[in-house]
């Protein structure tokens, strides 16, 4: 289990994450059926997980399930119990999707986009076999080669015989024919291993202690080493693998066969060594979680929010085009610095639609308009909000220009502390959008918010020249530099 925190401008942020070996698979790959007692002691992890992530209150849930599941006889009654364990729905995904997460969390982890990168994950019922070209899936192979499988249809002594030993290594190049085929010898900027299998390998090679190995990632341990690792393996009983350093002693119940798996690929595609990952699927379902903008709803007007402030702003005489582009361009800022303002989803709701209604006081008087907002806001019926949302909506326009919310302005007063907090940290953005279509004629087509050391960069894309837009930024952006004691820099970008 993973939770964490994505924004469009900054790497996730974890949360929470548990690990659990369950040997799901252990009698499917034999037997055809999940046994009852491993289909009891997953529900039983899946209930406590949900428990740890419901306390971070999240907005979206994905749960898979893999190969041992994709075998499974009697699927249907796991993913029955497996969701009402977890509260939610639980899938079973083809290895092709797999293949998929696994490369978004390695992406997503440790970038690799100008470069052609090996991927192999090897699981309990499954490896995955990955061309990452220039930060694109290029080819994925998913094959019955997990550790588990091998493990029990393979190797029955302790140590396995060199028999055994021939003819899982005979089975695992054989299903490697058609990976190899197609994605070819190299070259590769390199090859890169995910796992728990990859990481006991990887810490045993290099010493680290299986309690550090989140200090793995990205250790490198070279064929010859792997190799080496596999001779010895294979001669220890299991007393003889638990004593290794950095391999637990579950893991050294497969670490045979998972070797086994690492080592013929760096062999067989020529690599010279492999480099460890501790992203995988989970890191990829985070990421396409987030890329997919799940829960990005919970700040956005929903449809009949949407209508009636615009019904509301076409009353007053606004120029709906300025109007929904200032809108998208705050809802951008918004989500873009979640990391920064920590504001509820709800509130990038009252942003939008302040954005819509900061220039409906014009119908009152041009001079002093954003005052005259205020006042037509506060006295017009807005289904969809409650009346504390209208109130603050209501303020949002008064501040989309001019002074800052400021504890003398008493309708600015009257709310509560963590409402206050909320206008003062939206009021910039507003403005920020605003100002960004200054001329009124969109010419800012995209924005993209990176947040580094202490700072903000704007970077624009436009499709006319955009030095209005950039003055007009530039001019109010004390506010938000005074507001969120974070620099903030604008650059354009080349289309």
């Amino acid at each position: 289990m993973l939770a964490a925190e994505t924004s469009t401008s900054a790497p996730a942020k974890i949360l929470a994450a548990e690990r659990q070996v369950t040997r799901l698979g252990s009698g499917v790959f034999q037997d055809g059926e999940i046994s009852r007692d491993a289909m009891a002691f997953v529900c039983e992890n899946l209930s406590r997980m949900a428990q740890i992530y419901r306390k971070l209150d999240v907005i979206g849930v994905r749960a898979v399930a893999t190969s041992a599941v994709r075998d499974a006889g009697n699927q249907e009654e796991f993913l029955r119990r497996a969701s009402i364990a977890l509260d939610a729905p639980v899938e079973i995904i083809s290895g092709q999707e797999e293949a998929r997460l696994i490369h978004l969390g390695v992406q997503a982890r440790w970038p690799h986009t100008e470069k052609r990168v090996l991927i192999v994950d090897v699981g309990g019922g499954s490896a995955e076999v990955i061309l990452s070209d220039h930060g694109v899936l290029s080819e994925a192979f998913s094959r019955p080669l997990g550790a588990v499988r091998l493990t029990e249809i393979f190797l029955k002594g302790d140590p396995p015989s060199p028999v055994e030993l021939h003819r899982m290594n005979d089975s695992i190049e054989e299903k490697l024919a058609t990976p190899l085929r197609r994605i070819g010898a190299g070259p590769f900027h390199r090859a890169i291993a995910t796992s728990a299998t990859a990481a006991a390998i990887v810490c045993a090679v290099n010493r680290v202690r299986r309690s550090h190995r989140d200090d793995a990632d990205r250790l490198k341990a070279s064929t010859s080493q792997i190799r080496t690792f596999y001779r010895q393996v294979c001669q220890l009983d299991l007393n003889g693998r638990r004593k290794i350093q950095g391999i637990g002693p579950r893991r050294a119940e497969l670490i045979v066969a998972g070797a086994a798996v690492f080592l013929k690929v760096l062999e067989l595609f020529q690599q010279p060594a492999l480099h460890y990952s501790a992203a995988g699927v989970r890191d990829g379902i985070i990421a396409d979680l987030a890329a997919r903008g799940v829960g990005r709803e919970l700040s956005m007007l929903n449809k009949e929010q949407r209508r009636f402030v615009e019904q509301l702003a076409r009353r007053y005489g606004v120029q709906l085009p300025h109007a929904r582009k200032v809108a998208d361009l705050a809802h951008r800022l918004f989500d873009s610095l979640q990391p920064l303002h920590r504001l509820p989803p709800a509130l990038g709701k009252l942003l939008e639609a302040s954005a819509f209604l900061h220039d409906i006081g014009h119908y009152v008087s041009s001079t002093g308009h954003h005052k005259h907002s205020y006042y037509l806001v506060e006295a017009s019926d807005l289904p969809g909000f409650t009346d504390q949302e209208r109130h603050m909506i209501a303020l949002l326009c008064r501040y989309h220009r001019k002074s800052m919310p400021s504890p003398r302005h008493t309708p600015f007063q009257n709310f509560d502390s963590d409402s206050r907090r909320a206008i003062t940290l939206l009021t910039p953005l507003l403005r920020i959008a605003d100002s960004l279509d200054r001329s009124h004629e969109q010419r800012i087509t995209d924005l993209h918010v990176q947040m580094k050391n202490g700072s903000v960069n704007v970077a624009l894309e436009s499709n006319a020249n955009p030095d209005l837009e950039i003055w007009a930024v530039e001019r109010i952006a004390d506010a938000f530099r005074e507001t969120y004691q974070t620099s903030l820099t604008l650059t354009r970008v080349n289309q």
